[in-house]
């Protein structure tokens, strides 16, 4: 399997340039030259199967042995995802994929551990030092580090914006040493990733420094996002039901995900694109025009993106057909109200409660459901992060008190440590050149 810059098709590269190099020379993202197709063997073996042996499935078809060799591959899914992606059943109908099981109480921590172990494998023995920039809205910069912390040859710099993340999320960000750097950027999570991206097609700097990202941006982020899509189908009571899954959208990441799924054989019915007032994704479904702008802030702060980068990958899937989207993906938008009050009826019908990006996916969902005629289906909401990352909010939302779990609280204890940096690309170039 090769893989194309989505500015260049006919430019071709392995997967291990695609995963070291992030973003391509011409600054388009990585996308496998074509989407495989799952046979109905798999499907009918599903449920016999384990997450990480339906993940080492859709990974091989991605992946060549000749570049990661069978038994590795199942070594590194088996290390990276440790963890459960388990459906819980809030009705007949209704179902919350919970993803938040990883190390940093969120579904960051499924492509960031995976990538981490690739990467290491690639540049194991290379006697050569990664540099891995990660523009961050909250919880990617945790779970990247988390899964590269101490790995040996790679270093991590998180850019971060100043203020715009939840304290708990902060204090994940900023309390790690070793191979891992905070950089605390005076912006907004735009802002961040246009200069992680500024600093790939920067001749100068890449002479210096071996650059990659781990942002969704690089494909061996994108992979893990496919595999549990496929673990939640296969915690559904039957498969003789229409599917729904309503997934919270910022940099389309995880939706990306979930299409790559359904072009794979997953029988989904429909995605729901749940966004907050960045709504530059719905209001692009919804007319056909593209129109990015500065993100604001809200309280479901990991979708707090006005410019996002995998949208060149979903044209690509549907041919930068906007009505080919429409058939398959529906999106509606939420203000931090709307947030509150779902939080509210999601733990008032349902006795469970729900983060700030759920609850924005609950109220996609719901809406979706109005429309359509269907008694009988199955709907899912992707619930990305614990609701413990957004205490207060949630808390002040459901008057309950939340249990905080002791990973957390310990990160509280430690003492912030990051990089103060203005909002301009020669700030991080001068920064980077400064310990090159």
């Amino acid at each position: 399997m090769k893989f194309y810059s989505t500015n260049n098709h006919s430019s071709l590269v392995s997967f291990r340039d695609a995963v070291i190099k992030g973003l391509a020379e011409d600054g388009g993202l990585y996308m496998p030259q074509h989407i495989p197709i799952l046979t109905s063997s798999f499907f009918k073996d599903l449920r016999k199967c384990s997450f990480t042996e339906i993940g080492f499935e859709i990974a091989s078809k991605f992946i060549e042995a000749n570049e990661i060799p069978s038994n590795d591959l199942k070594k590194i899914i088996d290390k990276a995802i440790d963890f459960p992606a388990p459906l819980v059943k809030l009705n007949d109908s209704l179902n919350v994929l919970e993803l938040f099981h990883g190390p940093t109480l969120a579904f960051k921590d499924f492509g960031a551990r995976f990538m981490a172990r690739v990467m290491s494998y690639f540049i194991k023995n290379s006697n050569q030092e990664m540099n891995i920039l990660v523009a961050t809205s909250g919880d990617t910069g945790s779970a990247v580090a988390n899964g590269f912390y101490g790995a040996e040859g790679i270093k991590v710099f998180l850019l971060y914006p100043k203020n715009k993340v939840s304290p708990l999320q902060e204090k994940q960000l900023t309390t790690l040493d070793k191979n891992i750097t905070a950089l605390e950027i005076d912006g907004t999570f735009d802002d961040c990733q246009q200069m992680v991206k500024a600093a790939f097609v920067d001749g100068e700097l890449k002479c210096k420094m071996n650059l990659s990202s781990a942002n969704s941006i690089n494909i061996a982020r994108l992979i893990p996002q496919i595999f549990y899509y496929f673990e939640a189908y296969k915690q559904l009571p039957g498969f003789d039901k229409e599917v729904y899954i309503s997934v919270p959208s910022g940099n389309l990441g995880n939706l990306t995900g979930g299409l790559i799924a359904k072009k794979m054989g997953l029988p989904v019915s429909k995605f729901i694109a749940a966004t907050n007032s960045n709504n530059v994704f719905t209001e692009y479904v919804k007319s056909g025009r593209f129109v990015p702008r500065s993100s604001i802030k809200t309280f479901s702060n990991a979708m707090d993106v006005g410019n996002p980068s995998n949208l060149a990958r979903i044209n690509g899937l549907f041919n930068n057909d906007v009505s080919l989207i429409r058939k398959v993906i529906y999106s509606s938008s939420y203000t931090d109200d709307n947030t509150i009050s779902a939080i509210k009826e999601v733990n008032a019908k349902y006795n469970y409660t729900i983060d700030p990006h759920g609850a924005v996916g609950y109220l996609a969902l719901r809406d979706y459901l109005k429309n359509i005629s269907k008694n009988s289906f199955y709907g899912i909401i992707v619930e990305t992060a614990h609701p413990a990352k957004f205490k207060d909010i949630v808390e002040s939302a459901t008057c309950k008190e939340i249990n905080m779990p002791e990973i957390l609280s310990n990160c509280l204890e430690k003492e912030k440590r990051a990089v103060a940096l203005p909002n301009e690309y020669k700030s991080l170039k001068n920064y980077l050149l400064s310990i090159a």
